[in-house]
């Protein structure tokens, strides 16, 4: 297709309302109209997007839009149908009626840009739809994921590059990314191949104002926020390491008086919808999120990020604070970095990275169990998970890597899909496993060597994602050019502060369901965080006696402050599975305290295994299944109970009990325990 850049632009202005395009991206137009394939690695709020949908609007067929970022789908389909151009979506926020009418209509020529999730393509419908559709361009976002070098690789995005190998050699293809090292960028041009040409821009973000604060301890963070968080201009996004993390500074910026909210992928979909608008209406001084937040969000005004938790690579770092100031107006962007240290003598913030480095693939001995498995008979993903004991994600990592090598292929067996041993398949190859957990590793000691250098900060992340093309005057906004440090120093009346929060904060157990008299329940505290999982180990499995006092304290003080409005009959214990009277005497002390009779009718019927061993939460689930009973059938009629337990998982124990109580006759059943793990399960 031939058109001026001068026709193009009069189009721009009908279509988007936009008078001019950027030279690179009328450069990146231009090829895909002339039927080209293209990489464009361009920074965050370059405007990539409208590399891709302009030229969407002169083809005459449907451009396809392999993303992984939902947010981005609907905000962008809400935008383009506000505009009067058809655009639909394919993912998990809609029913399966709904995208199966999407597809229809992409099949029937009637919507003209399709944004589809790209683990959609396992499904048969999809696959089978693609070849009714008139296909008029491809497009791979955040294209850093179908390299296993880049640093949000997802196997199942490897399967747009077999879409794409079908494709005319003359239709055009069009990968973006923000984020994309020199190894990155190789490794996805050899994937599609085919002549194709790459644009890499300028990634220099000179509104930035860089900080790496060097704390020695989570306590430090905590107060740096409460003294300075509302002197920041704007609104912005403070991210987190773990969902717990999340928790646990959302509470104490509220307990802060600092308004805000926390966000985590954890939540409904309704939940997240919602923290998503009211981030856009700044309804809050920030939102405290793990990186679930932030990528596909069109926010241009965000004026700060913080993380409380360095991300394992530069790449990450970057693309993550590249969410902020794409208005171009200043925006102030701080890193913490707790470097205490241990017994181990490692530091404590380079554990959390380290570790998920670690686990991001399962042992060798896993892969093998697998293909084990499956030699005796085609399973499905869930019974791989029960007879494996793996969680989701492990599994799914093992059968992408098992099915790219060619050792197992899906199967549908009639409407279930199965994977199944190939006979006569190579030996598992693993030489490729290690150098990338080495290339992660050493991504990770230079996201350390960012924190301790004495360069401007810009200039490092640029050189590292390889834009060397600026001159060394231009960097000129951080804490090691014309930035003043920050430290931070907490006085008694802090300390206070921090003590009076952890004596007043305690975990939500989410266990309410429809179908059980279960309301949600409270843990006086975390396993992980403090010394209460310390002492509950001795207790349980060092014969360390009793449950000490003050875990009695700070579970009555959990009790006071989420049920203390409530009126109970009676107090259950959970019957122990290797604890002894561990819980029964700490229920005991907990009743005398109360004034609530504790009743010991909850017994097992059949053995049990310690949940702990259990990785999935089918496995747990199965595990307790029909294994308690009450010895009087009627000691529950009409009662309100209050159930204690020492140590809250999965909560397939609380449920199952829950469940068997309202059967029982019980009209409310609360929860109470000492600690709530840190863990928990992909489902």
């Amino acid at each position: 297709m031939i058109i001026t850049r001068s026709q193009a632009e009069k189009k721009l202005k009908l279509f988007f309302g936009l008078d001019r395009f950027y030279d690179e991206q009328w450069k990146t137009i231009e090829r895909l109209l002339k039927g080209e394939r293209m990489l464009l690695i361009e920074r965050t709020g370059f405007g990539k997007s409208l590399c891709y949908q302009f030229p969407a609007l002169l083809f005459d067929g449907v451009t396809v839009i392999f993303s992984p970022l939902i947010a981005l789908m609907r905000d962008q389909v809400n935008s383009l149908n506000a505009k009067g151009i058809s655009a639909r979506f394919v993912n998990s926020e809609q029913t399966a009626e709904e995208n199966t009418q999407a597809i229809q209509d992409a099949s029937n020529g009637l919507v003209k840009i399709l944004y589809i999730a790209p683990e959609r393509q396992e499904n048969q419908e999809w696959l089978e739809a693609t070849q009714r559709m008139n296909l008029s361009m491809i497009v791979i976002d955040e294209a850093h994921t179908i390299s296993v070098w880049g640093h949000d690789f997802r196997p199942a995005f490897r399967r747009i590059i077999n879409l794409v190998k079908l494709l005319p050699q003359q239709m055009p293809v069009l990968a973006t990314t923000a984020t994309a090292t020199p190894r990155v960028q190789q490794d996805i041009e050899m994937q599609i191949g085919k002549k194709i040409k790459t644009i890499r821009g300028k990634l220099l973000r000179d509104n930035f104002r860089l900080y790496v604060i060097e704390t020695q301890s989570e306590e430090e963070k905590m107060i740096w926020l409460t003294h300075h968080l509302n002197d920041l201009t704007g609104t912005g996004l403070i991210y987190t390491g773990t969902r717990v993390e999340t928790e646990i500074y959302t509470h104490w910026l509220e307990f802060s008086g600092i308004n805000s909210t926390g966000y985590h992928a954890g939540l409904d979909s309704t939940s997240r919808k919602d923290i998503e608008k009211g981030l856009m209406e700044n309804r809050w001084k920030c939102v405290v999120s793990t990186n679930a937040l932030g990528m596909g969000i069109d926010k241009p005004d965000l004026r700060f990020i913080i993380h409380t938790q360095i991300p394992a690579s530069p790449i990450h770092y970057y693309q993550e604070i590249g969410r902020a100031g794409r208005d171009g107006k200043p925006a102030t962007v701080i890193l913490f970095y707790n470097s205490a240290t241990s017994d181990d003598n490692i530091p404590e913030d380079y554990k959390l990275p380290k570790a998920f480095i670690d686990s991001a693939r399962p042992s060798i001995k896993k892969y093998l169990d697998v293909i084990g498995m499956l030699k005796e008979e085609p399973l499905s993903e869930r019974e791989l998970m029960r007879q494996s004991n793996l969680k989701q994600t492990p599994i799914r990592v093992i059968k992408a890597d098992l099915i790219e090598q060619g050792i197992i292929k899906e199967v549908l067996y009639g409407k279930s899909k199965k994977y199944e041993y190939q006979f006569g398949a190579k030996e598992l190859d693993i030489k490729n496993f290690e150098a990338l957990r080495q290339a992660k590793l050493k991504d990770l000691d230079e996201m350390i060597a960012y924190i301790y250098t004495t360069q401007p900060r810009m200039k490092f992340l640029c050189d590292f994602l390889g834009d060397c093309t600026h001159d060394e005057n231009e960097y000129k906004n951080c804490d090691n050019t014309n930035l003043e440090k920050q430290y931070i120093e907490i006085a008694e009346s802090d300390k206070k502060l921090i003590q009076e929060f952890r004596d007043h904060y305690f975990p939500k157990l989410e266990v309410k369901t429809h179908r059980t008299n279960l309301i949600d329940g409270v843990a006086a505290s975390y396993y992980g965080v403090s010394n209460v999982g310390n002492a509950i180990h001795r207790c349980k499995y060092e014969e360390g006696g009793d449950f000490p006092d003050f875990l009695l304290k700070l579970s009555l003080k959990a009790y006071r402050k989420t049920f203390g409005h409530k009126t109970f009959d009676m107090i259950l214990y959970v019957p122990p599975t290797l604890s002894g009277d561990l819980v029964k005497n700490f229920a005991r002390k907990i009743g005398t305290t109360l004034k609530i009779p504790v009743v010991d009718d909850l017994q097992k019927k059949r053995e049990t295994k310690a949940q702990k061993i259990f990785q999935n939460s089918y496995l747990k689930k199965e595990n307790v299944a029909d294994s308690f009973e009450l010895t009087s059938s009627n000691s529950v009629q009409g009662k309100k109970v209050l159930l204690i337990d020492d140590i809250f998982d999965s909560g397939a124990t609380i449920k199952e009990i829950g469940r068997m109580l309202t059967e029982m006759g019980a009209t409310e059943i609360a929860p109470l325990v000492i600690a709530k793990t840190i863990g928990g399960d992909d489902l």
